[in-house]
């Protein structure tokens, strides 16, 4: 299997499975001399990591992370720092419980990625799904982590902004609430309607989508491409290469296309020190694939989960038209453990169009 790696100059390779015994990334291309411990990764990895609620997975999964190489005790620093050479993460998977799949080894789960597999490589690992279970997103959480490390100054924030037909009031929006609630939702009043909501999803063995909106701040003006090397572009195929995810937008987004041309233009004055002043974000923060200065904002739409209880029509590998209904644990909503799936997917591409610029321009 091929194009397990993304980025240019920060890049990272993930590998392993659901069910294997661990799973991990490397990345390459960290700049030297920067702190980084294992505290640091691990503090995101938990706001990702199963079983913290009854609204996700009951697999209880530690996601310990462990740093294998890439950065030193220097008694100069008193601390670790990176080395400058490829830092090798490494999270031990201690919960499989691969039994629960001994029933669909030979049939096809629709919404999933058993069919398209078998139909490219010939074999799967029916286990949790193998490569394109949600599992191997932990990696990237990790790799999230030492890529904020790359971007001093830049804050990246993720909530839920919908769950199903539910969507949030954005004049409650308040920051403050996205780690008061399971959902990562901004919202105190949605996030009390979306724990009735999905607790009858979830009873009924169903499953509901997401739309998750992911915020950087700190982004100067500069960064990016204006063709093949666009910043929004390198932005929405990170978040469209998350397990589940069906749509992206950047800014506005398909709102923009009910705009007028003077509604979305987002008028430029001349602010303190002289500085562009935006009175609006349609662009979400990118020009022509350039980073303008204001906020960089993303949404991303995460498809239900098609791990559900209800039967549904499938074939098996032979061709014979079946029922299929799928047991294990799963997240009735797996929009919520994406959100800091989303935040560290924007931190990996900031970070390497951050490494991009100062290759070619020298600041």
């Amino acid at each position: 299997m091929s194009h397990n790696t993304f980025g240019h100059l920060f890049r990272v390779t993930t590998w392993g499975e659901s069910h294997g015994p661990a799973l991990g990334a490397v990345v390459d291309g960290c700049p030297p001399g920067i702190a980084l411990t294992a505290a640091e990764i691990q503090s995101f990895l938990d706001k990702r990591k199963p079983g913290q609620s009854r609204f996700v997975t009951q697999r209880r999964e530690p996601d310990e992370v462990e740093i294998l190489s890439g950065v030193f005790e220097d008694e100069r620093t008193g601390g670790p720092v990176t080395t400058g050479t490829p830092i090798s993460l490494m999270i031990r998977n201690v919960d499989q419980r691969s039994k629960d799949y001994s029933d669909i080894r030979d049939k096809f789960r629709p919404g999933h990625a058993d069919f398209t597999y078998d139909a490219k490589y010939g074999v799967r690992d029916y286990r949790g799904g193998g490569r394109s279970s949600a599992r191997e997103t932990a990696a990237r959480v990790a790799a999230g982590a030492v890529a904020r490390k790359v971007i001093p100054g830049v804050t990246i924030r993720g909530a839920m902004v919908q769950m199903g037909p539910h969507k949030i009031d954005r004049a409650n929006w308040d920051w403050e609430q996205v780690n008061e609630n399971p959902f990562f939702c901004p919202d105190a009043k949605a996030a009390a309607l979306w724990e009735d909501y999905l607790d009858g999803i979830r009873k009924a063995g169903s499953s509901i989508g997401a739309v998750i909106e992911v915020v950087a701040e700190g982004v100067p003006a500069g960064w990016g491409a204006p063709l093949y090397g666009k910043l929004d572009q390198d932005i929405a195929a990170a978040l469209m290469a998350i397990n589940a995810v069906k749509g992206v937008e950047i800014g506005a987004g398909f709102a923009s296309a009910e705009l007028t041309g003077e509604e979305n233009a987002d008028e430029i004055y001349a602010g303190g020190n002289h500085e562009p002043e935006f009175r609006s974000n349609h662009a979400g923060g990118i020009l022509g694939g350039i980073s303008s200065g204001q906020p960089v904002v993303a949404r991303f739409a995460v498809k239900p989960t098609s791990s559900i209880l209800t039967p549904r029509h499938t074939i098996d590998k032979s061709g014979a038209e079946t029922e299929i209904l799928t047991k294990g644990r799963h997240d009735p909503c797996v929009g919520i453990r994406a959100v800091p799936v989303g935040e560290a997917m924007l931190a990996i591409v900031l970070a390497d169009h951050f490494l991009r610029h100062r290759g070619q321009t020298g600041r």
